[in-house]
């Protein structure tokens, strides 16, 4: 998971979008931003700028602007997670899968067997739970798409996964600048959701050398 603590660093970009380019681009920019995370896997180059750091920044943002509306914010945010997370499936599914089957190979080819059975028992947990780290939120949907995961199983962890995201972290920044005490007790869910993650992790670790 990207680190909340960023979020301070990137609050003066984003207050400069908002100063130079006025609410609707700012809108644009951000929603843009965590759609390319993901649908364009840009987050694996910039993971801070597109996502955890981004969104609570954001929030951070519309509690001390009037120009800037939480709830337009937090559904656009959600909207983008969620539609570039499908746009990463899809292109897994459809372009990478087929390329990979034109390859040769008994490990390529027991990789994705593996893949397979992973995504089959654990891949919803996992599209869930890969969403609050960076360098997994990009990859996961890609994979699960490659793997052939159920399409209506992922739809519907990419959909808990994208609200619980955008709308959870966008609001904590919001309510971390209006009521001071909120702040501690946002980093407090950051945490918890990197050590589930971590749990996770381990979890799938082990189910996935059974699998093996």
């Amino acid at each position: 998971m990207d680190s909340v603590f960023l979020a301070a660093a990137l609050t003066g970009q984003v207050t400069d979008w908002l100063n130079s380019y006025g609410p609707i681009l700012f809108y644009l920019i951000v929603w843009g931003l965590v759609f390319a995370g993901t649908g364009l896997l840009i987050g694996a180059f910039i993971p801070f700028i597109t996502g955890d750091s981004l969104i609570f920044a954001a929030g951070v943002l519309a509690a001390t602007s009037d120009s800037i509306e939480i709830r337009v914010l937090t559904i656009g945010i959600g909207l983008a997670a969620f539609v570039g997370d499908q746009t990463g499936f899809v292109l897994g599914r459809h372009f990478g899968r087929p390329y990979l089957d034109k390859r040769e190979g008994p490990k390529l080819k027991s990789a994705i067997a593996k893949s397979e059975k992973f995504y089959q028992q654990l891949g919803w947990w996992a599209v869930v739970v890969s969403r609050f780290m960076p360098w997994a939120r990009v990859l996961v949907p890609a994979i699960a798409g490659i793997a052939r995961m159920n399409y209506y199983k992922f739809l519907g962890a990419n959909l808990v996964g994208a609200i619980s995201w955008g709308v959870g972290l966008s609001l904590a920044g919001y309510y971390a600048a209006t009521i001071p005490a909120v702040k501690t007790g946002s980093y407090a869910i950051a945490t918890f959701f990197i050590v589930g993650s971590i749990i996770a992790g381990i979890r799938s670790w082990l189910s996935n050398r059974k699998l093996a």
